[in-house]
C-alpha cells in the first residue's frame, strides 16, 4: 500500500466515518445510542481527517523524523513578502468585489455579520486558521497528497485531480443542516471552487519553497473572506465570484505557466 493509499484510506475513513453517522443522527434516520459522546453525534472533530491521514503517513514512511519534518513546515514562515501578500491579500479582493458587484446589481449588499461587530474581523482570522479548516485540511492535501502527484504528474494536472477528491471529501456535508453557506448551494458549485482554489493554492505553495503556513495563510483568506462578505448569498454575487475566481486562475496560469511556480520552488 502506497503513501498516498494511506492518506487517503485515514483520512476518509477518519472524516466520513464522522459526517456520515452525523447526517443520518440529525436527519432522525438513525437513534442516538444512549450514552453516545457528543463530539460523535455532531461530527465535531471530523475535518480534522486530512491532517490525522498526512501524520499517520508520514510516520508509516517516514517514523518520527517524518512527523517532525512535516509538522515544521507548517510553521515555515520565510519566504517571499510577494508570496505573503498574495496569500493575504488576493482572495479576499475576489470575494469582496464579488459581494461589490451583488449590491451594484440587486440595490443592496448581503449583510455582513463580520463587519457589524468590526472587533470580531481579526479574531475571526485566528479563528479560522487554527479551527476553521486550514490547520486541519493543508498538510494533507497539499503537504502530502500534492507533494507526491506533482512527482507524478504535472503540477496542474495534480492540482486539477486534487480538487476533485477535495470536492468529494467535503460530500458528506450536503446533509448536514447549518454547515455552512457553500453545502446550500448545488456540489458543482462546491467542486468548481476547489478546483479553482487549488490552482492558486499550488501556485502559493509552489512559490513559497513548499510552505504549510503560506497555503494555510491563504486557506484561512479565502474562509474568512466569505465570512466577511457574503456574497454566495446573492445569485449575482456568486456569478461573480466565479468570474472573478477564474479570472485570478487565468492570470496566475498566464504568469506561471502550467508548472504553477513548480520550477521557482
Amino acid at each position: 500500500m502506497g503513501r498516498l493509499s494511506v492518506f487517503l484510506g485515514v483520512t476518509f475513513l477518519w472524516s466520513w466515518g464522522q459526517w456520515w453517522p452525523a447526517a443520518r443522527f440529525s436527519s432522525g434516520a438513525w437513534q442516538v445510542p444512549e450514552g453516545l459522546p457528543e463530539f460523535l453525534v455532531t461530527g465535531a472533530f471530523a475535518a480534522w481527517g486530512p491532517l490525522i491521514g498526512a501524520l499517520v503517513a508520514s510516520f508509516a514512511y517516514d517514523g518520527g523524523q517524518g512527523v517532525r519534518r512535516l509538522l515544521k513546515r507548517l510553521i515555515q514562515w520565510r519566504f517571499a513578502g510577494f508570496c505573503w501578500a498574495a496569500a493575504f491579500l488576493l482572495l479576499p479582493v475576489v470575494i469582496g468585489g464579488a459581494w461589490v458587484v451583488a449590491g451594484m446589481v440587486d440595490g443592496a449588499r448581503p449583510a455582513s455579520e463580520a463587519l457589524a461587530n468590526p472587533v470580531a474581523v481579526p479574531i475571526s482570522f485566528v479563528f479560522i486558521l487554527l479551527l476553521g479548516g486550514p490547520l486541519q485540511e493543508e498538510a494533507g492535501w497539499r503537504g502530502t497528497l500534492l507533494d507526491e502527484a506533482q512527482a507524478r504528474v504535472s503540477p496542474l494536472v495534480a492540482t486539477v485531480g486534487i480538487g476533485l477528491v477535495w470536492a468529494v471529501w467535503h460530500l458528506p456535508l450536503f446533509q448536514l443542516p447549518s454547515a455552512g453557506i457553500y453545502y446550500d448551494k448545488p456540489f458543482w458549485g462546491l467542486t468548481l471552487s476547489t478546483v479553482l482554489l487549488s490552482v492558486l493554492l499550488t501556485w502559493i505553495y509552489n512559490r513559497s519553497g513548499g510552505s504549510l503556513l503560506a497555503v494555510m495563510v491563504m486557506h484561512a483568506s479565502f474562509n474568512w473572506a466569505h465570512y466577511v462578505f457574503p456574497a454566495l448569498e446573492s445569485d449575482a454575487g456568486g456569478l461573480a465570484y466565479f468570474a472573478f475566481l477564474i479570472a485570478a486562475c487565468g492570470a496566475v496560469l498566464w504568469a506561471s505557466g502550467p508548472n504553477l511556480g513548480r520550477r521557482q520552488a
